[in-house]
């Protein structure tokens, strides 16, 4: 003989039963709520939760992720199918630490060695289901834990599901013998916590020498908080030991509100060549769950407090995730709004350009000069303006001029501003997402430069841009003598004109920094255009060449900016993501209510009276 938890030799396992009909119970109509408004609610609260994205990289992200795919395995593998088949057989799922005994328990109580045990850890690879063989077909049908594939043989997969039938289990109880909740293995872990989600019964197994581990009190306090209905078994206890360990288990589960747990305390003992524990170890447990087996009633309750425990914790744990749905869309609005304000920054500075005259210097105020000729001549040309008009035009266009020359500076000098405008912009949003924890995970080296057409583009921009003001030129003065009168050169040479004023003033009207950093030129530019459009005229026309430019200027940076803004639209969940996880939370809980499970009676388990503790 070994001792209780070593191995023991292989004895013949008991054949699985073929696949059977329904059984004597579910040959009658399903026991249900009698209301379909709670699986329909269910069920919208699964789609809600089956489309919320946690995609950005903020700290709620990870357990918000966690927490919809285990609210989703719960639905699927157990409140779905559970509300379908209220009479369905009981599923006790057996959980608890590495090495205390689960496998040997399970296989005791049902007087057969289904589950593997042994030295090696994990022994529980993929979940064992026992049950009794009229009970077969329900388990077999794949409505409770649907993700699993059944299976009749032991399999290393933690996927598939092995189903044993135990002539000595009786009808309407069946045991699931879950992997370690503190396995080495990180998904035997996300297995048990999802095994015992779909507990009708949680029957906690815990020993002597770790029966205050932090690892099984978070899911006991989690079983708590959802309602589930506990039995615990203190195994492999010392007899000398016995009175003491159990007196302060008993504690422990009183502060933590699960003093109503029944609680069982195995001996230290050995196990037969079976593998079994003896009889007598186990007679007080397995004459409990025989009471329980045979007590439909006492069945029905504990069904009824688990599943309404389980539905009453949607409604927090949907919140929780609508919180973080908002978290995600806050997050991507903040770094949309670190971009616009970026990009922002950038139209701003073109726009001040545009004001305080940086734009006449150098390059273009040459050229420009050139152009229209001295200083001296246009002093001459504004005293004699109120003259006939048409002799201020031809004195202006009828000497040949650098025209090329002046649109090639002046084209020059904006693709100058906007490149460097753009690559500012571009460092800025950069930097403003690499503090964010969201941003940073969304950020790839290229977005901290402009991109790489952009010169392409900013040159595009101008060219377009400067034959619009002579479109807007050729509009404006196309009831006027003097398109008729001149050339294509004059409305060049104007165009020219109305460019150098928008690089000068909003209104046109310069400045004493604007007439000194120009030398005259805007004075000059405004006389020539006044001369040919009249005062109120020439403030339309530079009014609407400026805005033009600006408008697209913004569109070149809008462009930038959706660079970054793609990335946010790609990982932003739905605006209304939150709205729709209350919604139908709060849909799933007035159907609860509605169904009467919320007004079921506690369960009431046999023997809680007298005498296991």
């Amino acid at each position: 003989m070994t001792t209780h938890g070593d191995s023991a030799t292989q004895a013949g396992a008991p054949t699985v039963a073929a696949r059977t009909g329904p059984t004597d119970a579910g040959e009658d109509r399903p026991a249900t709520t009698g209301d379909d408004s709670l699986p329909a609610a269910l069920a919208g609260l699964r789609a809600a939760i089956g489309a919320a994205r946690f995609p950005l990289a903020l700290p709620s992200a990870e357990p918000a992720r966690r927490a919809a795919g285990s609210l989703t395995d719960q639905l699927d593998d157990y409140l779905l199918p559970r509300l379908r088949r209220l009479d369905a057989p009981l599923l006790v799922v057996v959980g608890g630490s590495t090495g205390a005994g689960k496998s040997t328990l399970v296989n005791s109580l049902v007087q057969a060695r289904v589950s593997a045990a042994g030295v090696l850890r994990p022994t529980t690879r993929s979940p064992v289901l026992v049950c009794s063989p009229a009970d077969s077909g329900w388990f077999r049908q794949g409505e409770l834990l649907p993700g699993l594939t059944r299976t009749n043989e032991p399999s290393e997969d933690p996927r598939t599901l092995q189903l044993v039938t135990a002539p000595a289990l009786p009808p309407g109880l069946a045991f699931l013998d879950a992997p370690d909740i503190d396995s080495v293995v990180g998904a035997n872990r996300a297995l048990a916590g999802q095994l015992l989600a779909a507990a009708d019964l949680w029957l906690f197994v815990t020993t002597a020498a770790r029966y205050a581990d932090a690892v099984p009190w978070e899911l006991l306090r989690s079983a708590r908080a959802r309602g589930a209905v506990i039995a615990m078994v203190l195994d492999r206890v010392p007899p000398e030991a016995a009175d003491e360990v159990a007196a302060h288990l008993s504690e422990m589960l009183a502060a933590q509100d699960l003093g109503a747990a029944p609680l069982f305390v195995l001996p230290e003992t050995w196990v037969d060549g079976q593998g079994l524990l003896p009889d007598r170890v186990t007679a007080p447990l397995a004459a409990w769950f025989a009471r329980l087996a045979a007590d439909a009633d006492a069945r029905a309750a504990v069904v009824r407090q688990t599943l309404d425990g389980a539905l009453a914790a949607l409604h927090p744990a949907a919140e929780e995730l609508a919180d973080a749905a908002e978290e995600q869309v806050t997050a991507a609005d903040a770094l949309d709004e670190r971009v616009r304000a970026a990009y922002r920054g950038a139209h701003r500075t073109v726009e001040q350009g545009l004001r305080d005259g940086r734009l006449l210097r150098g390059e273009v105020l040459a050229r420009w000069q050139e152009f229209v000729g001295t200083g001296e001549f246009f002093r001459t040309l504004e005293a004699r303006i109120g003259r006939l008009r048409d002799r201020v035009v031809a004195a202006v266009t009828g000497r040949p001029a650098p025209a090329s020359e002046l649109r090639e500076a002046i084209e020059s000098q904006l693709v100058t501003l906007l490149r460097g405008v753009a690559a500012e912009a571009a460092e800025n949003a950069y930097t403003g997402w690499k503090a964010h924890p969201a941003g940073a995970a969304l950020l790839e080296p290229g977005l901290a430069h402009p991109a790489a057409d952009l010169p392409e583009r900013a040159e595009r921009l101008v060219r377009e841009w400067q034959r619009g003001v002579l479109e807007l030129v050729r509009a404006e003065g196309g009831d006027r003598r003097f398109v008729a009168r001149t050339a294509a050169y004059a409305v060049n040479a104007t165009g020219l004109a109305v460019m150098i004023a928008v690089f000068a003033s909003t209104a046109f009207i310069p400045t004493g920094l604007e007439v000194a950093t120009g030398a005259g030129t805007t004075v000059a530019a405004q006389t020539v255009l006044q001369a040919i459009f009249g005062d109120q005229a020439v403030r339309t026309l530079a009014a609407k060449a400026r805005a033009d430019l600006l408008e697209r200027v913004r569109a070149l940076l809008d462009d930038e900016a959706a660079r970054y803004l793609a990335r946010t639209a790609e990982a932003r969940p739905a605006a209304d993501t939150a709205e729709d996880l209350r919604r139908a939370a709060n849909q799933v809980e007035i159907a609860r209510h509605r169904s009467g499970l919320a007004d079921a009676d506690a369960a009431s388990l046999p023997g809680t009276e007298g005498g296991e503790r």
